[in-house]
């Protein structure tokens, strides 16, 4: 991981000292939607360099706020169309039919909405979340209601901890980064076994 957070140091630095605001943008886009980066590391060390005085907070939390709503809504839209797709040609192949996708629907609709709030800070599965609430058919005002002010809330939340942090910045967030991701893989394991366990219940009830 220190090997990963240098690499971070010096070409990331360079990207965002390069390019600037848009460079921030445009890794948060391509993070959130599903590129394996460490989202996480990349904000708290924007924040680092708005510590050292290198960028000003309200563009920096605005470009990286502005680039995960761009990712989470590309990944939503993946969902929505392919996924959606791919469900009514092969959906019934594998159990997955319209019928259950309408009930995953309600679910996001009561409840699952609050995941795509708090999503963001599980990294893998908040990919997972934007893609079944697109292939669920989730109304996009609903989705970006809960959707966009999560981006908000992450990317600051990451941002003040390097800008607070200061010079320990790839020590934090590098150790926080790493439980997540655990948690994150924990959360997509849970998810696949309570659908496995939901899908069987729905088999008794339909004999």
């Amino acid at each position: 991981m220190e090997q990963f957070v240098n690499w971070i140091i010096e070409y990331g630095y360079y990207w965002v000292m390069q390019y600037g605001y848009i460079g921030i943008f445009i890794l948060l886009l391509l993070g959130v939607f599903g590129l394996p980066f460490p989202d996480e590391i990349l904000l708290a060390f924007a924040g680092y360099l708005i510590f050292k005085g290198d960028l000003q907070f309200i563009p920096t939390l605005a470009s990286a706020c502005v680039g995960a709503m761009c990712g989470i809504s590309l990944s939503y839209g993946l969902g929505h169309s392919a996924g959606i797709y791919l469900i009514e040609k092969y959906g019934e192949r594998i159990n997955l039919t319209q019928a259950k996708m309408d009930n995953v629907h309600h679910w996001y609709e009561r409840m699952g909405r609050w995941i795509l709030l708090l999503g963001y800070f599980f990294p893998g599965f908040r990919h997972l979340t934007a893609l079944v609430a697109g292939s669920s058919n989730l109304q996009f005002p609903v989705f970006a209601v809960f959707a966009y002010p999560g981006a908000l809330l992450w990317t600051g939340t990451y941002i003040f901890l390097g800008y607070f942090v200061g010079e320990k910045w790839a020590t934090v967030s590098g150790e926080i980064h790493n439980q997540l991701v655990i948690v994150g893989g924990v959360l997509i394991v849970l998810s696949l076994l309570y659908y496995l366990i939901w899908q069987r219940k729905q088999r008794k009830t339909s004999l």
